[in-house]
């Protein structure tokens, strides 16, 4: 008994400190209108339940039922009130609210109001709420139906509603006289905004963040803008911390206005002041600058959206694919940030396009198949089809392979991309260069270069070329990841007009790095053989090679060698070959 009576007393004397940890949430004054009411409302009523709060032991079990369950109850019980002013008729719905068996308190009536039921229904609802007995509305309920109203552009009966605030004396409050001036301003009267929040603090009502942030906007939209730099630098001024919706008002305007700097600006500052740009913010600022024609401001965004995981709106994204292609911009970077849209691209162009090459050779059944079911997204089914031909050794036409390849790619699904692949190579059908380039791409974001020898070879099979600066660095990352035999394997597929300084170099670099010293410098012989071109940084490659491995007595003579040929080099103009190799082996630059 007594240590029952001591815990109900500890707690009595923590419950104050529990309550200050609620009113003091720092996002309360980042949140939308409605959501600051109900906020504050629920903050209300947890505080008449701690206050009534029953001592003996029997009915503390039903005390924590009532603290358990009414959170299901009474969400249950709003969408139901909710259900019954949309689809019962007014009288019959009076019949069925007067049988539930609830408790009516501004709370519940202000919660089934944000529903937003339709204008007429809650306005009767309202009414009908008024005539409870034992019901009184307050300053929670009046500011949800005033905004009911003027969403509805129900100007007239918003200011009713608001004069019956003021004659009952109800208090009004910042998020009132937000709601209000929101609302004029939408609807053309500027004047009465300014009327009113020149009311506001003249009856010493404080605005918050969402009140400066909202007049900013009003002002704003309506050419004022001197007036909106002032609100700005008073919000500051009066200690008012400015967030995330705060400084998109600020880019928009400036984005409206054409000042793309002044937007990447503001853009940089206020992540550095700790206040991050939401989705709603890049979409903004996306939409903008697709209107102005602004591609280098929008693809600084997408970097920021792809590094937040942002995505766009589907209306925005098809706004700005367009614009980058008027623009001739690559639309890869908008691709990759929203990569749950861009199947609809290779939906409309890129499978239209399969269609259309396709026509004058006759698709098979197979291949039509194939396009429905990318265009239904069904990639597992593409799999399991072209896994089945593949077995039957029955082909498909060339561009619905390179197809499958860019879409898989583009979807991150790196084994569908590979399927293609090996169907490709299986059943001799070329693909298309970039869609080698596209696997090998996968296989360095993956560091997964276990199938790049398989690539390489097939590309050079098809006649065609990765390039000596895309070859070198494969070489290389494969001598990283201590794989000497597939760079060597890699090396001997290419023909000889493809093995170029920096792939000779890296060669050098893999043999020295894998611990083969002696392999290392036979290539550097046989690169001076052939007559290949020499770069400053194949000599330090090199040089560091041997001194990793410990063979200091032919340190000497090479960097003699080094030394009178960078004294040559300093007279003749260096060749496109050794400016590539210098630039992939700058690291190994050392005098």
């Amino acid at each position: 008994m007594f240590a029952t009576l001591g815990t109900r007393r500890f707690f009595n004397k923590l419950q104050p400190f529990l309550c200050s940890s609620v009113s003091s949430c720092s996002w309360f004054s980042r949140i939308i209108i409605n959501h600051v009411h109900s906020f504050a409302q629920s903050k209300q009523r947890r505080s008449v339940r701690q206050g009534n709060r029953p001592v003996s032991k029997s009915t503390r079990s039903i005390q924590k039922q009532d603290v358990d369950l009414p959170k299901v109850f009474m969400r249950d019980t709003i969408t139901r009130i909710s259900h019954i002013l949309r689809f019962s008729s007014w009288d019959s719905a009076q019949e069925q609210l007067m049988g539930l068996s609830i408790k009516w308190d501004s709370y519940t009536v202000n919660q089934v109001l944000k529903t937003h039921p339709p204008m007429e229904k809650a306005w009767l609802f309202f009414n009908w709420a008024s005539k409870l007995k034992g019901f009184k509305h307050d300053h929670f309920t009046y500011t949800t139906m005033l905004d009911i109203f003027g969403e509805a552009g129900r100007i007239s009966s918003m200011n009713y509603i608001y004069k019956q605030m003021q004659d009952k004396g109800i208090k009004i409050d910042a998020v009132t006289y937000t709601s209000l001036l929101h609302w004029l301003s939408n609807h053309g009267d500027i004047d009465g905004s300014i009327k009113l929040w020149q009311e506001m603090k003249d009856k010493g009502c404080f605005p918050n963040v969402v009140s400066y942030t909202a007049y900013m906007k009003v002002l704003f939209d309506h050419n004022r803008v001197k007036e909106g730099a002032k609100i700005y630098k008073e919000m500051l001024q009066s200690g008012c911390s400015p967030n995330c919706h705060t400084y998109t008002v600020l880019m928009e305007h400036l984005a409206g206005s054409g000042k793309f700097d002044r937007v990447l600006e503001i853009f940089s500052k206020m992540q550095d002041a700790g206040v991050q740009p939401d989705k709603a913010a890049c979409n903004i600022l996306v939409e903008k600058c697709c209107k102005a024609g602004e591609t280098q401001t929008m693809m600084k965004i997408l970097h920021y959206m792809k590094e937040k995981f942002l995505v766009l709106r589907y209306s925005v994204y098809q706004e700005a694919l367009l614009k980058l292609k008027i623009a001739g911009v690559s639309d890869r970077l908008l691709r990759d940030v929203n990569r749950h849209l861009s199947l609809e691209k290779f939906n409309h162009d890129q499978i239209d396009r399969s269609y259309g090459t396709a026509e004058t050779t006759c698709l098979t059944l197979d291949d039509k198949m194939i396009l429905y079911l990318l265009k239904k997204q069904s990639l597992f089914a593409v799999d399991y089809l072209l896994d089945s031909l593949m077995s039957k050794r029955l082909k498909l036409d060339s561009g619905i392979v390179s197809t499958i390849v860019e879409v898989n790619c583009n979807r991150g699904r790196v084994n569908g991309a590979f399927l293609a692949f090996e169907f490709s190579v299986k059943l001799g059908i070329t693909i298309e260069r970039i869609m080698y380039l596209m696997l090998v791409g996968e296989l360095i974001r993956t560091n997964s270069l276990s199938r790049v020898v398989d690539i390489v070879e097939a590309v050079v099979g098809a006649g065609l070329s990765l390039g000596s600066e895309l070859t070198a660095l494969l070489i290389h990352r494969l001598g990283c990841t201590r794989e000497p035999t597939s760079a060597e394997k890699l090396f001997s597929i290419l023909p000889d007009q493809q093995k170029s300084t920096a792939v000779y170099t890296a060669l050098i670099n893999t043999y020295f790095t894998c611990g083969n010293a002696e392999k290392g410098l036979e290539i550097f012989e046989t690169m001076r053989k052939r007559g290949i071109n020499m770069a400053l940084s194949t000599y330090c490659v090199l040089l560091n090679g041997l001194e990793r491995n410990g063979l200091f007595d032919k340190v000497q003579s090479y960097r003699k060698e080094k030394k009178k040929f960078k004294s040559e080099s300093c007279t003749t103009d260096m060749s496109n070959e050794e400016t590539v190799c210098d630039l992939l082996f700058a690291g190994n630059l050392v005098v």
